[in-house]
């Protein structure tokens, strides 16, 4: 390649990343000004708007470029992950109940928000998206440990509602505490395999505990964030002498006015994507309380990530410590032991990294590692697709995958069968490969292995 790049993976994992369009605007993006070379594609990666999903780069905060695109229209799309007291033999029977109220009580599927329960005012909205996940805890809706054992402690303080549009805001506000479609759910899942004793300890899991993994971002308000601003900013790149032959990888000077108040709108979608997971947590908390009567009903959070943001973030580059924008689009924080953003507890082992298998397929807990460093200390976000949601419909049947799902004693909650077929498990990458990768280059540690018992999906 003619221009720094590196990408992460096998030569099964990279045969499609090689053969996607959308790498060639990577490599054009490795031109623009202000990027710190080299760009990464990590092993996940698959053909999204603009750059791939599964990317990272970064460009100087003096005089480089911000760009939605590399950002992604699900702003701050991310993962939680919650830890019960329970080892699954204890409450299988109770399972099937469970996912049944998730479900009810959790609305999910395109657009779809609450009709009942807590609704917010217009008021409350704008509190969100400037205070977050904090907003909601102070509120009663959480635990102060929520928020410590959260990326940014659920809350980018550079957010200013004022840069969010009617129209953004008027889309999330009936959305705090859903799901949402495509890929997004909730799972109930059990630790089936342990690869770090020490640092499994200190993230409080051990072999055969239920945990629940939530994956979902800021819903429409997000998409309606990126959506605006691929406009305002594409209506004045070539005044600053930026011009891309693809409209979703529009971007500007981090300096002007456009470029920042894209960020501080960025910042409060993502503001928006932690109050929505909270949310769901407080809901989540209520159902599992209900469903399991005198028992313990507590559900902690071992840490919640974002996989599609922008930060500002110091590295040491070419013998100088340099403030850079770091575009992650499907690539996960992974920050490694000793990082004085992550939580105290988990200083000494590093930050925990979530990766999601596909549905019906394992998923991985592992930890930030210095060696991290080569990718801005990022790793993948999940398996990656191999296919779109056309091919997919033609390739599977919803009815078939529950079929599977069932045979393999995992009980499925949907809103479509169409949905199923497009987010069946042969949709994606091998999970297990693309963790396999991250591990070896030294991206992340693998931990624990999480085995889903009960999905609940959107349409």
């Amino acid at each position: 390649m003619k221009v720094p790049a590196r990408i992460y993976g096998s030569a099964k994992i990279l045969d499609d990343v090689l053969q996607d369009d959308s790498v060639e605007q990577l490599i054009r993006g490795a031109m623009l000004p202000g990027v710190v070379s080299p760009v990464m594609v990590m092993p996940d990666c698959h053909q999204g708007y603009s750059v791939p999903i599964g990317f990272v780069g970064a460009t100087r905060v003096l005089d480089g470029v911000i760009s939605p695109g590399a950002c992604g229209f699900d702003i701050n799309c991310g993962m939680r992950l919650l830890r019960s007291p329970y080892r699954y033999e204890e409450i299988a029977s109770c399972l099937p109940k469970l996912a049944d109220k998730i479900q009810e009580k959790i609305p999910s599927g395109l657009g779809r928000g609450r009709k009942e329960g807590k609704r917010f005012t217009a008021t409350e909205i704008n509190n969100i998206l400037a205070l977050g996940s904090s907003y909601l805890v102070n509120s009663g809706f959480g635990e102060k440990n929520d928020l410590e054992n959260c990326e940014s402690g659920g809350k980018l303080d550079w957010a200013d509602p004022v840069f969010v549009s009617r129209e953004a805001q008027k889309r999330g506000k009936d959305q705090v505490g859903t799901l949402g479609s495509g890929n997004h759910f909730l799972e109930i899942q059990k630790v089936e395999r342990i690869f770090d004793e020490k640092t499994a300890s200190c993230f409080g899991l051990f072999r055969d505990q239920v945990t629940v993994m939530i994956h979902c971002g800021s819903r429409g308000l997000g998409h309606q964030v990126c959506s605006d601003y691929l406009d305002i900013l594409g209506s004045k790149q070539k005044k600053y002498g930026v011009e891309m032959p693809d409209k979703d990888f529009i971007c500007v000077p981090f300096s002007s006015s456009e470029g920042r108040n894209y960020f501080a709108a960025m910042a409060a979608a993502a503001n928006y994507a932690w109050a929505n997971r909270q949310m769901i947590t407080y809901f989540l908390r209520k159902v599992w309380s209900k469903v399991l009567e005198n028992k313990n009903p507590s559900l902690e959070v071992v840490y919640d990530v974002a996989h599609n943001i922008i930060k500002r973030e110091k590295y040491e580059i070419n013998g100088q410590e340099e403030e850079v924008l770091v575009h992650r689009k499907g690539a996960t924080r992974a920050f490694p032991p000793g990082h004085p953003e992550i939580p105290e507890r988990y200083r000494e082992t590093g930050q925990p990294v979530l990766i999601p298998g596909s549905m019906g397929t394992h998923s991985y807990v592992l930890a930030g590692e210095k060696s991290g460093l080569q990718s801005f200390y990022s790793t993948s976000h999940g398996a990656g697709r191999l296919m779109s949601r056309r091919q997919a419909r033609r390739k599977f049947r919803g009815e078939q995958e529950v079929e599977k799902m069932r045979n393999k004693g995992i009980s499925l909650r949907f809103a479509s069968k169409k949905g199923i077929s497009e987010e069946a498990p042969g949709v994606y990458k091998d999970i297990n490969e693309v963790v396999d990768v991250v591990d070896r280059a030294g991206l992340s540690r693998k931990v624990a292995q999480l085995k889903p018992i009960a999905v609940i999906k959107g349409e």
